[in-house]
């Protein structure tokens, strides 16, 4: 299913325009896996390369989308999420020490991984159900998470219209290069969180009493 809706999102911002990029980067921020990232950055090329959509308004489309949807994951989180985890966790490896180590980086670091979480796949989807589980203050969650969306939104918009324009003078040997960078920085990002994730979790065991409990 989700591949048909990839390989069709030239069709759907055709027919639903700006509401297409609302939808799809909405319900993935309030946490289901479809590619509203792909979205933003096809609406976006789509603007530059054909001009019937505005690139402002792609940008206020998915910007709107990830506050709207972050909100809405962030109050499911908030409102029940703490039992669908203990419950269903394991599931997506969401196991009680990862639990542990959500509720301590959220405790020491919980706005920048509202904000930062908007620019990495994983966290983009989690990061705001995450937030209402572990009761990341709402006012603070929300200036964090529009900000991210917001900032999100333009620098990937703006990038992918401007590569847009320029889409016909690209060869392939540049396409090569950047799929080979794109391919280093992937490789570099997980080396980095594997190195770093075994340091935080003996930080979290010994700071989040066991068994975990449902935060205050």
């Amino acid at each position: 299913m989700l591949n048909f809706i990839s390989g069709n999102l030239d069709y759907l911002l055709a027919t639903y325009g700006y509401l297409a990029v609302f939808v799809f980067v909405g319900v993935e921020s309030i946490g289901v896996p479809v590619p509203g990232e792909t979205m933003l950055v096809t609406a976006a090329i789509y603007a530059g390369t054909t001009g019937r959509l505005s690139i402002f308004w792609v940008i206020v489309a998915s910007a709107a989308g990830a506050i709207v949807g972050d909100n809405i994951g962030y109050l499911i989180g908030r409102t029940g999420g703490y039992r669908l985890l203990r419950r269903y966790g394991r599931y997506i490896r969401l196991e009680e020490d990862r639990l542990r180590l959500g509720q301590y980086l959220f405790h020491k670091h919980g706005p920048k991984v509202v904000f930062f979480g908007r620019f990495i796949s994983v966290l983009r989807i989690f990061a705001a159900f995450l937030a209402g589980v572990n009761r990341m203050h709402w006012r603070l969650f929300l200036i964090f998470n529009a900000a991210g969306g917001i900032i999100w939104s333009t620098l990937y918009g703006v990038g992918a219209y401007r590569l847009g324009q320029q889409l016909l003078r690209l060869s392939g040997r540049i396409d090569l290069v950047l799929a080979i960078i794109g391919v280093g920085v992937i490789i570099a990002a997980i080396v980095f969180l594997r190195r770093n994730e075994a340091r935080l979790q003996r930080e979290a065991d010994a700071a989040v009493p066991r068994p975990v409990e449902p935060p205050s």
